[in-house]
């Protein structure tokens, strides 16, 4: 996919619990992850569909989310506020409260290096006592196109089985707690796990995976943000058996710590082994990020069952000058969004939705 991004079609504004405004049907999309990799998902996602769902992980244990959960014992809102802050509107209202709810405090306090609306979300949890009912009133307050919800309905610890994390002792594997820590471990991440084990999916989470059109997977920290979703029993359950057709959207180069020196079919070898039933009809790489096209193709074939689409996705310099090189680790909202865009025509039912 090179050249000129295509014209996008301008999104029906999505309404939690109602109906979209705009007469036609667009599919109902599924978004699995967390952190920026699912922001730049949703940001592209919610340009060409008006029924979008954003399903968010909940092991995060760093900052200021790490510091609520630990004061209040609730679930980390961290991923929650950027998957909506992804949702807003490029108009006025929308990208000023996008900028209000990311907003930090700067201070010698207590209340230094929160988010506003980290703070927001979990008012409006106590308030309510309903994680669902509350993240649908914060999206309404944005004018959010698309719904956020948590994974599950308990804060969960990742664990890692890390190869060397000791760098003295490079066959030893340790066990690595916390998502913060697994994300930036040193070593070689092997696997990893959730506690509690069983942890219980949000029921409106398996609804929406079961109803959907489409479900996208990634992009996002492999072991910390992509994974543990496939480590929730009901939800892993629910996109196996799903009638949707899913989308595995890789990344655009290996994230220091967790999956450093990673080629894109190593990516694919380590999800099959945490979750060997799922299967995926499309894999959606960058072609600048495999250089082994052949390679990542019979990987996508034999572990996941899906052929691969190759689109240039990557985000340009921040210079935004004439031939300004790509950002290797950053997606371009518009090209991300004509590259599902393609995958969603290409592969999905010909005419009308439903």
């Amino acid at each position: 996919m090179t050249g000129r991004t295509p014209r996008l079609r301008r999104v029906r504004r999505f309404v939690p619990g109602g109906r979209t405004t705009k007469k036609g049907a667009t599919p109902k999309v599924v978004a699995l992850g967390g952190g920026m990799g699912l922001s730049a998902s949703l940001a592209a996602l919610r340009r060409i569909t008006g029924d979008l769902t954003a399903v968010v992980t909940v092991a995060d244990d760093g900052g200021s989310s790490g510091r609520l959960r630990d004061e209040l014992g609730v679930l980390p809102p961290g991923d929650l506020r950027k998957a909506l802050a992804a949702l807003c509107g490029d108009d006025d209202w929308g990208q000023t409260w996008a900028r209000v709810i990311q907003h930090r405090f700067q201070s010698e306090g207590e209340l230094h290096d929160h988010a506003v609306g980290n703070l927001l979300i979990v008012a409006l949890w106590e308030q309510l006592g309903d994680h669902v009912q509350a993240l649908d009133l914060v999206g309404r307050l944005l004018g959010a196109h698309g719904r956020v919800l948590p994974m599950s309905a308990v804060p969960l610890e990742l664990q890692a089985q890390v190869r060397g994390h000791d760098a003295a002792r490079p066959d030893v594997v340790t066990t690595v707690r916390g998502q913060a820590t697994v994300a930036l471990t040193p070593g070689e991440v092997l696997s990893v796990h959730v506690v509690p084990e069983d942890p219980p999916a949000v029921p409106e989470v398996v609804a929406a995976v079961r109803d959907a059109d489409w479900v996208v997977l990634g992009p996002g920290s492999w072991f910390s943000s992509v994974i543990p979703h496939l480590l929730v029993p009901e939800l892993r359950e629910a996109l196996e058996e799903t009638k949707a057709r899913k989308v595995l959207s890789l990344n655009l180069a290996p994230q220091p710590g967790e999956t450093d020196g990673f080629s894109p079919q190593r990516h694919l070898e380590v999800l099959a082994r945490h979750a060997p039933k799922l299967a995926f009809d499309v894999v959606l790489a960058d072609k600048a990020a495999v250089p082994d096209i052949e390679g990542l193709t019979v990987a996508a074939k034999q572990l996941v069952g899906s052929e691969v689409e190759l689109a240039a996705v990557a985000a340009q310099g921040d210079d935004a000058r004439p031939g300004a090189g790509p950002a290797p680790d950053r997606h371009d909202p518009e090209l991300l969004a004509a590259a599902y865009d393609r995958i969603f025509r290409m592969h999905g039912r010909i005419g009308p939705w439903r």
